[in-house]
């Protein structure tokens, strides 16, 4: 679900302090879009799901991402209807609770 290596790959390329703010500002977006996704604003969701395929392909969010392509291309398609709206929310709140206790566990150095 999560690329760990991408994550500790970006945490080593910015240093801990810029890491964190990336981390956090990563959260507020996504958050902001997900719940307007989540409220049906069906003019915006392919541009929507484009950003969010790729924030979540640099923060290792794989599984996540990769749900983002495939409801994008489904709306470029002509196809919204066949996208799992539910399934990719439930996906990113999974993911994001696994990564902020991932994160956490890292940073005490218990994995």
């Amino acid at each position: 679900m999560i690329d760990w290596k991408r994550v500790h790959d970006l945490r080593e390329e910015l240093g801990e302090e810029d890491f964190a703010t990336v981390v956090e500002l990563f959260l507020d977006e996504v958050e902001g879009i997900v719940m307007r996704i989540g409220h049906g604003d069906a003019d915006q969701l392919e541009n929507d799901l484009h950003f969010l395929k790729g924030s979540a392909a640099n923060l290792g969010f794989t599984v996540f991402g990769q749900l983002c392509q495939q409801g994008e291309a489904e709306c470029r398609n002509g196809h919204r209807e066949n996208f799992d709206m539910a399934g990719l929310l439930d996906c990113y709140a999974a993911t994001k609770r696994d990564f902020v206790a991932g994160i956490s566990r890292r940073q005490s150095g218990v994995a």
